[in-house]
């Protein structure tokens, strides 16, 4: 993105005067005008052409066109060049002019946004790029703040509180509280506002989104700013009716672009090497053009003096070394043809029709969303055929955000069924259909009047036991019901609508709410509870507020019989050990019910309750009001408080919460490994959720020897954990191999040492331990330790943290990188990878707009990768071998031509066979290759058929993908080997039609060995060698196939007899000159018998070489093609998936807000609306996975390390 305004100088601090545009404006502070585009009306020609000459092929070809304007150095017509060098430029520049028009189309939609500005005292719809700093804007409730960074003047709350959703800075969906200074918090309506003029004097733009640094001054006054006065772009206004902002930073300034990073140009692994290739063939050239210059001068200085009289030396020409160089430039223009004017050309219409198949690909279409894939750029398509590492965002990309009440655990009975899915819709890792028994019927919750509709649990026994009054399960619930900070909303009579900070305590409630116990009310001393349709009103006597350490919250009431009960939910590693003694053997079977929870993947909390004595609480009471005013260690005197009077509990139970994945997520895994793909999540989420769905998705299993968690403070405790765990993974590998083996396995590669290590390895490291080891002196040992590992996640990161990991491996390893993600967060890291993908989600557009490829599901990264990717590698390396082989074997002919033409730079076939030649083997390349490619799936409206085996086979044997991994198909050897094959064709197309003319006579007995015979033999054979050589490239026929194939040699036969026709050299005698020569030639019988004979001995070879190599070194692809037929013969039936859970360990993955509850300003009587509780701790443990058997098939060296799945707690915190 750019912004109108010209570049300034950079910031030493920023000065920001309300209302005061013509101050502002002095700083030439940036505006929100977006210009992506690059050219106007005016402009587009001129730079455009200067952008096209940039590239060296069009450069070059430039330069052949006006040599062959110089009479004495051409021997062929300047239209063979200007023709598809127009072509090229004009193709390139339409495409071009597209692109941008779009550009400016998406400019003008966004800087055309309304927004609501005061301006005079009045607000006015202004357009979004017409927004200054110093504006202040109005925003209201649900509203994107797209406009810029504001400082929050007055909202509709009481105490100018406002709470936003951050999913798009930092991918948690918890809502935030904000606050506008007490001062401004006043100004709520537009004359005050219109009247204020204070001053903020601030930081410079910068990328930390959890800090700022300000002071306000107005009415000689000066107020401190922080972070929590600030409303970021990129967030969402929640729950707040209206609110009023003091834009600081806008455009390019605000922190959400300051983390974008910048749009790099992404070029492919092939389009580099093309380069390269491009570079030597010129090389090539030039010497093939000084070896015939050299051949030409001894020629004239030997044997052409000696025909002065005959063949004379055109004017200016004086010596046989002139002569030579003038034969140098004229060989230059004869074999240009080996330097590919069209190749790139041709590729940009093969991505193009690759981008078509990925568009129009109908098993990528959301039907919920509407949403097809995209794809959203045309020069990355074979890339996406080569990718090796995959960085994912985890909120929104491999999770849904719905937390689902799943089961829960109540005085030692547990209740619960997971939620069935639909008959026929779940589908095995093959993407196969998997039968399943009959779907149960959900609780009927109609006795409940207050019940929420969206609401399912599938054990009724759990609903029965409300009913009949079991007292344990009344006070599980009235726990949930009181126990929280969720603010309530009742739009109509019975309409209830939960605010809470996080999915997880909504979750919580609403399932109080549908078994009878609806949290209906609050204020800052009481909480109005329906319990089984009774309205309770509990007063509210202290809230013992969640954070990082406690890992818990309490919240202690007063029952309207006068009972005080302190109800407490929290991790269950914090919570077990406080209980009562007497709770020993319940804890013992609540226990193993949360490993069996955790075992499948659920985010358990523990319920505990406790009563007390009215004297202990007036006491304690007392001495928390004391500790709450100390004017130091205030938060560790109420820590110790808190601690105090959470003891010596009665255990009610535990819940189980499934934060719900996206469809095929842990499928989609588990293919993606298979493909020798490796996963790492970046994501600004805390720990213990990011590891936690990291189990639920498989990333981390109990196959896995060891997982590593990182969480030094300081640069020496991360180094010592990196070496600690490199330490136990070399120990580990070493036991296993004996010894006798470890060092053969290692690498040459400075990041590739640990990565023959035996056993799989999982590496967990936060956000403060990763900006260490980023640091320049430590991030080589903590690339070699990830690498090293199965699965990395890192946890807590900002944007800008992730676009550095994506730049560490592209630095040390030669890989190629993805980055998908659903989230402003994410344009960074999306934006450095390779390649990046967009998931249009519920964050917004911002990571689509960035992207390169978008969809709407993480499921369809598998058939991106495995099925367009691999294909579009896999045809654009055909495409490109076939080219330089056909571009070899033509201009050869004339160079072998030159030894027998006394190096008089003549053309082996006439200048009119020469432009049908050529002209027919361009049309073939570009048009078989592109269009039959772009009509079969338009014809059929699906995905093409593939070239080596069908989609499902791609998916099935993931292992087909690697050839591209390794770049396999087209490389440097594979490059030499088609030069060869070239040459090869090129001796046999000269040689044996020379040999043949040599004695060749006609029917009528008179010589046949003709200059223009000759020329029409060697094309017509040319051309039908090629033809034939496509075919046996051809890997699955149509109708389209055969059109364009065999039709490229009926328009060459067409082509060629026109020229020569009796019509054209009545109209140009000059250029036409040889009538009937074509069709003279081919009526000869000898001359169709040396035309197969070349097409035989060129094409019989190749024939039995691929034979030999798919009897005796088969590839997997040729594997599969033939099991594929076992297959079809046998008609065996595909086995069903089954799913295997984890058993054994157990770990807490409630997932906790990410700072500080705000239970204390909800108790201050500030009526605040929202509160910032979600309840949970971390202890991660392993976990079985149904994928074992999948990866056993990868037959890794070292598969025996891993340890029993139902081992201790293997995680290592290093």
């Amino acid at each position: 993105m750019e912004r109108c305004a010209a570049r300034r100088a950079p910031e030493e601090e920023r000065r920001v005067r309300a209302n005061a545009r013509e101050y502002n404006e002095k700083f030439q502070y940036a505006s929100n005008c977006i210009k992506t585009s690059k050219y106007n009306i005016v402009t587009f020609l001129p730079v455009n052409l200067f952008e096209q000459f940039q590239e060296v092929a069009n450069t070059y070809f430039l330069f052949l066109l006006i040599l062959q304007l110089i009479p004495q150095i051409s021997s062929l017509s300047w239209f063979t060049t200007i023709v598809p060098l127009v072509l090229v430029l004009t193709i390139t520049a339409v495409k071009d002019a597209t692109d941008d028009y779009f550009r400016h189309k998406s400019d003008n939609q966004v800087n055309n946004r309304q927004s609501q500005v005061l301006i005079g005292g009045v607000l006015r719809q202004e357009q979004w790029m017409n927004v200054r700093v110093g504006d202040i804007i109005k925003l209201e409730n649900n509203q994107f703040v797209a406009q810029a960074d504001l400082l929050l003047l007055s909202s509709s709350e009481p105490h100018g509180l406002c709470y936003i959703e951050t999913a798009e800075l930092d991918g948690e969906t918890n809502m935030k509280v904000r606050q506008a200074i007490p001062v401004t918090a006043e100004l709520g309506d537009t004359s005050q506002l219109a009247r204020f003029d204070g001053e903020v004097i601030c930081e410079p733009p910068n990328n930390k989104l959890d800090k700022f640094g300000g002071t306000l001054y107005w009415k000689e006054n000066k107020y401190a700013l922080s972070n929590q006065n600030m409303l970021l772009r990129g967030c969402v206004l929640r729950n707040t009716e209206w609110c009023f902002g003091l834009v600081i930073f806008a455009g390019p300034d605000t922190k959400l672009m300051q983390n974008s990073g910048r749009t790099k140009f992404k070029r492919t692994s092939i389009d580099r090497l093309m380069n390269t290739l491009v570079l030597w063939i010129f090389g090539f050239l030039v010497c093939m053009g000084v070896i015939l210059a050299i051949g030409n001068a001894i020629w004239e200085h030997e044997v052409g003096v000696c025909f002065q009289i005959y063949l004379p030396w055109d004017e200016g020409v004086h010596s046989a070394f002139f002569s030579g160089f003038l034969s140098f430039w004229s060989y230059i223009i004869i074999l240009n043809t080996v330097v590919p004017i069209s190749l790139y050309v041709s590729v940009e219409v093969i991505r193009l029709g690759h981008s078509y198949f990925i568009n129009w690909d109908k098993k990528m279409y959301c039907a919920k969303r509407r949403t097809p894939a995209e794809a959203r750029t045309t020069t990355l398509n074979e890339e996406l055929g080569q990718v090796e590492y995959i960085f994912s965002d985890k909120t929104g990309t491999l999770t849904q955000n719905i937390m689902v009440f799943s089961k829960c655990s109540v005085n030692g009975h547990s209740y619960g069924e997971r939620q069935m899915p639909e008959p026929g819709d779940v589908q095995d890792v093959l993407g196969h259909k998997a039968e399943l028994g009959e779907r149960p019927e959900p609780v009927d919750f109609s006795f409940n009047p207050l019940a929420d509709p969206r609401f399912q649990f599938w054990d009724p026994s759990l609903l029965e036991a409300v009913k009949l009054g079991d007292f344990h399960v009344h006070e599980f619930f009235r726990l949930l019901s009181l126990c929280h900070t969720v603010m309530s909303e009742e739009k109509s009579e019975g309409e209830l609508l939960y605010k809470a900070q996080s999915p997880d305590e909504g979750a919580l409630v609403t399932a109080a709410r549908n078994f009878g116990f609806v949290f209906r009310s609050r204020t800052p001393k009481t909480i109005t509870v329906h319990e089984l349709g009774q309205a309770i009103t509990y007063q509210l006597l202290a809230i013992l507020d969640f954070n990082n350490i406690r890992k818990r919250m309490s919240v202690i009431v007063r029952s309207p019989e006068g009972k005080i009960r302190l109800y407490c939910k929290g991790a269950d590693t914090i919570l077990l050990e406080r209980l009562h003694p007497v709770n020993q053997d319940l804890s013992s079977i609540t226990t193993d019910h949360l490993n069996e929870y955790a075992g499948e993947g659920l985010r358990t909390l523990v319920l505990a309750y406790k009563d007390l004595e009215e004297s202990y609480y007036k006491d304690w009471s007392e001495r928390l009001h004391r500790a709450g005013s100390a004017p130091e260690a205030r938060e560790d005197h109420l820590a110790r408080l808190y601690d105090e009077v959470e003891h010596d509990m009665m255990l009610l139970g535990a819940t189980a919460i499934e934060d719900k994945l996206q469809q095929g997520v842990p499928e989609t895994i588990a293919i993606l490994t298979l493909a020798n793909i490796k996963i790492w999540v970046l994501t600004g989420d805390k720990q213990e959720t990011a590891v936690n769905i990291g189990y639920s998705c498989k990333m981390l299993t109990d196959d896995m020897t060891e997982v590593f968690v990182v969480t030094g403070h300081t640069v020496l405790e991360v180094r010592e954990e990196l070496r600690k765990a490199r330490e136990k993974m070399m120990d580990a590998s070493r036991s296993v191999c004996n010894g006798f083996s470890y060092q053969e396995k290692l690498s040459s590669k400075l990041t590739s040492v640990l990565e023959a290590i035996a056993g799989e390895y999982a590496l967990v490291i936060n956000g403060h331990s990763l900006a260490h080891a980023l640091e320049a002196d430590m991030e080589v040992e903590f690339l070699e330790t990830a690498c090293a590992c199965k699965a990395v996640i890192c946890c807590r990161v900002t944007p800008l943290q992730k676009a550095q990991v994506v730049e560490l491996v592209k630095k040390y390893k030669k890989a190629v990188t993805l980055a998908i993600g659903d989230g402003a967060n994410d344009v960074s890291m999306i934006k450095t990878a390779h390649i990046g993908v967009g998931i249009s989600g519920q964050e917004g557009i911002q990571a689509v707009l960035a992207s390169d490829y978008s969809f709407s599901q993480f499921k369809f990264l598998q058939r991106l990768l495995l099925v367009h990717g691999r294909w579009s590698y896999l045809r654009m390396c055909k495409f490109l071998c076939y080219f330089f082989y056909k571009n070899f074997a033509f201009t050869m002919v004339h160079f072998w031509f030159g030894f027998f033409c006394g190096f008089s730079a003549q053309c082996t076939t006439s200048t009119l066979s020469h432009c049908t030649t050529s002209s027919t083997r361009r049309c073939l390349c570009s048009l078989w290759v592109s269009l039959t490619r772009l009509l079969l799936p338009r014809a059929k409206g699906r995905c093409p058929r593939p070239q080596d085996v069908p989609e499902q086979r791609s998916m099935e044997y993931p292992k087909l993908y690697e050839p591209g991994q390794l770049n396999l198909l087209f490389n440097k050897r594979e490059f030499f080997i088609c030069i060869a094959q070239g040459i090869y064709t090129s001796i046999l197309m000269f040689f044996i039609p020379y040999g043949v003319f040599a004695d060749a006579t006609r029917d009528d007995g008179a010589q046949l060995a003709d200059y223009q015979s000759f020329a029409v033999t060697v094309a017509t054979s040319l051309v039908i060698v090629v033809s034939v050589q496509i075919g046996l490239d051809t890997g699955f026929w149509t109708a389209i196939n055969h059109f364009f194939i065999w039709g490229s040699l009926a328009a060459y036969f067409a082509i060629l007899f026109t020229m020569h026709s009796d019509g054209l050299f009545r109209m140009f005698p000059n250029q036409f000159r040889f009538v009937g020569n074509a069709q003279n030639t081919l009526a000869q019988p000898t001359v169709w018998l040396t035309i197969a004979l070349t097409a035989v001995v060129c094409i019989v070879p190749v024939v039995a070489f691929r034979f030999l190599k798919l009897d005796l070194k088969p590839e997997l692809s040729d594997t599969v093609r033939y099991t594929q037929l076992v297959r079809k013969k046998q008609k065996t039936q595909h086995r069903c998936m089954r799913h295997a859970g984890r058993a054994g360990s157990r770990r807490s993955g409630y997932a906790f807000s990410h700072q500080e509850g705000f239970g204390e300003l909800i108790m201050s009587g500030k009526n605040m609306r929202l509160s910032s509780l979600a309840l949970s701790s971390f202890a991660p443990r392993p976990s079985t996975s149904w994928i074992d058997t999948l990866r056993k098939k990868k037959g890794c060296e070292g598969s025996s390390a891993g340890s029993p799945s139902g081992a201790a707690d293997k995680t290592l915190r290093v």
